[in-house]
């Protein structure tokens, strides 16, 4: 791990690969991926880049205690915990329950077995209270996703490297970047990026989290934010050509699969052997396909953002704890019967 001269810690590795997946592609529209699955071997996925900042800006005010929020089987969590013990931070977080699904309880297992201090909340309501007496503790807060300006920064660094992909031949440029919507962050930093850059690539984020219009308002602030730290002409990042939003495959809302979802998902691993989550990118891939059979464009980018890395290997030499099944039940419920 080093630190560049902004305080950015270096976690990541970079440039991630673009390829096309030709199996899922239309006549007139190609789909390409950019494999942010693969910004780190242990642990990658979009929040490696985001916490780079985070994480810098906490060792640079003297932190050594960590707490974030998120929903019981936050993938930010699982990756605050990792970088944050990495960089050597203690790390706490609020956690407010969810569907339960295999995939959100093993996340969670991961994040346990790293040691994250964990604080159930029952709701997002309870969760706010819960933060504000840990910041009152002393401990340093990782806004939720890692979606702050400086978060968001690490978005603006991605849509760069694209920029620069493109310029040196790997993918033509994009029409149009399809990318997850929860916390809003990386479509932010990529409209904010894009723009920079003079690229014609719209932002398509595919809002994963009810009520949808939080979630845009969130994306017009931080890309504007972005932009002013930048420098960038804040107009053209958040007109509606350059950040556009897709509620379309929401479905019921956080944390529940859709039918489109499952079958986006099995259309993935088929066709570009990619593994999908129905939380956030398999509703994105399904908004990624919808885009190609429309053939409106003719390059989509689907933005993965999921980590490819096993989670198994993250909890090994964990000790088992009866707290963790105290945890498990009062964030998902019970298991289902067998």
């Amino acid at each position: 791990m080093a630190t560049t001269q902004l305080g950015r810690l270096s976690f990541g590795r970079y440039p991630t690969p673009v390829h096309p997946i030709a199996a899922l592609s239309a006549p007139g529209c190609d789909l390409w991926v950019k494999r942010d699955d693969l910004t780190h071997e242990v642990y990658g996925g979009n929040k490696v880049r985001k916490l780079e900042y985070l994480l810098g800006e906490a060792r640079a005010a003297g932190a050594t205690r960590l707490v974030t929020v998120g929903a019981a089987g936050s993938h930010h969590v699982l990756a605050t915990t990792y970088f944050g013990k990495i960089a050597g931070f203690a790390v706490e977080a609020i956690l407010v329950t969810q569907p339960r699904t295999e995939h959100a309880v093993e996340v969670l297992k991961a994040s346990l077995a790293l040691g994250v201090r964990a604080f159930p909340a029952r709701s997002w309501a309870a969760a706010s209270w819960a933060l504000a007496r840990r910041i009152a503790a002393g401990s340093r807060f990782i806004p939720l996703g890692g979606s702050n300006v400086t978060g968001t920064m690490g978005y603006l660094d991605g849509a760069r490297e694209l920029a620069a992909q493109v310029r040196a031949g790997a993918m033509p440029e994009p029409d149009v970047c399809v990318v997850a919507l929860g916390s809003a962050g990386t479509a932010a930093g990529l409209a904010a990026g894009f723009s920079e850059a003079r690229m014609k690539t719209r932002v398509v984020g595919v809002c994963v989290a009810r009520p949808p219009s939080l979630s845009r308002a969130l994306a017009i602030d931080l890309a504007r934010g972005c932009a002013r730290r930048a420098n960038i002409d804040a107009g053209d990042v958040t007109g509606r050509w350059r950040l556009a939003f897709d509620t379309r495959f929401l479905g019921v809302g956080y944390g529940h699969a859709t039918l489109s979802g499952d079958e986006a998902t099995r259309d993935a691993w088929e066709g570009a052997g990619l593994v999908l989550d129905p939380t956030y990118t398999a509703k994105t891939f399904a908004a990624a396909l919808w885009q190609v059979r429309a053939r409106r464009e003719p390059v989509v980018l689907y933005w993965h953002t999921l980590s490819s890395a096993p989670l198994r290997p993250l909890m090994t030499g964990a000790e088992y704890e009866p707290s963790h099944d105290f945890l498990l039940q009062a964030l998902f419920g019970p298991p289902p019967s067998s």
